[in-house]
């Protein structure tokens, strides 16, 4: 059985990025019974960021997984065992939620070698960054996975990038102060790409599974 890690980043279980990572899974899924899609919802979890411990660093125990123990050093282990990884975010101030970027220094210090500065993951894998954001295709802040995605490039492989623009921050704008929107815009563009964008998720999952069975 190969296995498929999504991790959520997001805060909201049913909105943009959830659902994005739920079509990514159905179409992993949809490509064989021997792929196995797991999905980790970040904000469900009580764990920290790196605690410069430096377990994984010791001598003669040297670890390319965090040694740390919470809530996410199961994950970490799951994730090192992997067949292939999809890592979820909205955009908040142009990056990764802080959950998503916290579960990154765990994910990645251990790979970094200070003896030569390499960056090595318990084995290579295909990985799906996705990002879902206001901004629009042409105007936009997002800096994505920031320095972390050299990491992720450079231990497990160069990333697919999915990314839905311009996506709905409410159900009900007339609610909030949101006036800086225009929620007939917004529901126009949502009308036109989030289907196409549901699709691409569906795609990229099914590439995946197939990549990883080949």
């Amino acid at each position: 059985m190969k296995k498929i890690i999504i991790i959520d980043g997001g805060p909201r279980k049913n909105f943009n990025t959830a659902s994005m990572l739920q079509k990514i899974a159905e179409g992993a899924s949809s490509v064989s019974s021997k792929i196995e899609v797991k999905t980790v919802r970040l904000y469900g979890l009580d764990y920290k960021g790196c605690m410069s411990c430096m377990a994984c660093k010791i001598k003669g125990k040297a670890s390319n997984v965090c040694k740390f123990k919470d809530a996410l050093t199961p994950v970490l282990e799951e994730v090192a065992q992997a067949d292939g990884l999809i890592l979820g975010s909205p955009i908040y101030f142009g990056d990764v939620t802080g959950q998503m970027r916290t579960f990154l220094e765990r994910l990645a210090f251990p790979w970094l070698s200070y003896n030569d500065y390499s960056l090595t993951a318990p084995k290579r894998m295909p990985v799906v960054l996705v990002e879902t954001m206001n901004g629009l295709p042409d105007r936009n802040n997002s800096q994505g996975y920031g320095s972390m995605e050299y990491c992720i490039t450079a231990a497990l492989g160069e990333p697919e990038h999915l990314i839905a623009y311009n996506t709905c921050q409410v159900k009900n704008y007339s609610n909030y102060e949101l006036s800086g929107f225009s929620e007939e815009d917004k529901r126009k563009y949502r009308e036109e790409h989030w289907e196409q964008d549901l699709q691409m998720a569906f795609d990229a999952g099914r590439r995946m599974a197939e990549r990883i069975l080949a």
